[in-house]
């Protein structure tokens, strides 16, 4: 893809993953204030404005560089994880799980909103029209993608605050501890297993089989209630 390519592109995926990890980051905030916890509302991350929320690796670095990776055709990010006092929360099993699941859960939501409007879209085929389009799609794509990725359960997504609900005390303390890890591991499973097995002429894509996979399937159901064949 030539450099007037990549640019428009990217220019597609800017807002859907500003709006997704804003709204993403802001869920957790308000749920956790609502539910007792309001360390986020006094750090003013409670709020729609994404450069309350921008973290400097996952927002921009990281989506950066899978763009340029992938020859503008791939793009993932995160914010800057919003603070939640859990020992604060009414009940902390409960709630934990429900601060938790705010942040997927409202990527869901915008996932359902996007593809409506581009229901509403199609056919459309000027310049303009097409450019919004494909950024829909992309929305739909990236807030399920982000969905699926914040749900799994390795420390400190979301997913691995459900799990720490549901377990004992002591084995959650634990299992929290790989939390030193998880970033290590997260960044081996986006770029060093799928470079090494490159190399090896095997399909090491870890990222892939847990989050492209599954996020495919919803994005295929979704489209389907809205009489749309998407494919990612």
């Amino acid at each position: 893809m030539d450099i007037a390519g990549i640019v428009y592109s990217a220019s597609t995926w800017v807002l859907p993953v500003l709006f997704a990890v804003t709204l993403h980051e802001a869920a957790h905030g308000w749920v956790a204030w609502k539910l007792g916890d309001d360390t986020a509302y006094r750090a003013g991350r409670v709020t729609f404005n994404p450069i309350k929320h921008i973290d400097l690796f996952g927002t921009i670095l990281l989506p950066a560089m899978l763009l340029l990776a992938s020859g503008g055709r791939m793009m993932f990010g995160a914010a800057k994880p919003v603070p939640v006092s859990f020992w604060r929360l009414r009940n902390v099993r409960r709630d934990t799980i429900l601060v938790a699941a705010a942040g997927p859960g409202t990527n869901l939501i915008l996932a359902v909103v996007s593809m409506a409007l581009l229901a509403f879209m199609l056919p459309a085929g000027g310049p303009v029209e097409q450019w919004v389009i494909r950024t829909l799609g992309l929305s739909v794509w990236f807030n399920i993608l982000l969905a699926v990725f914040n749900m799994l359960p390795l420390p400190p997504l979301d997913g691995s605050r459900v799990v720490m609900a549901l377990l004992p005390y002591a084995a959650a303390e634990r299992y929290m501890r790989l939390e030193r890890w998880g970033f290590a591991i997260i960044i081996a499973a986006l770029f060093v297993l799928p470079w090494l097995g490159g190399m090896a002429g095997m399909d090491l894509n870890i990222f892939w089989w847990l989050i492209g996979n599954p996020s495919e399937a919803i994005m295929r159901f979704l489209g389907g209630l809205f009489g749309l064949n998407l494919r990612a």
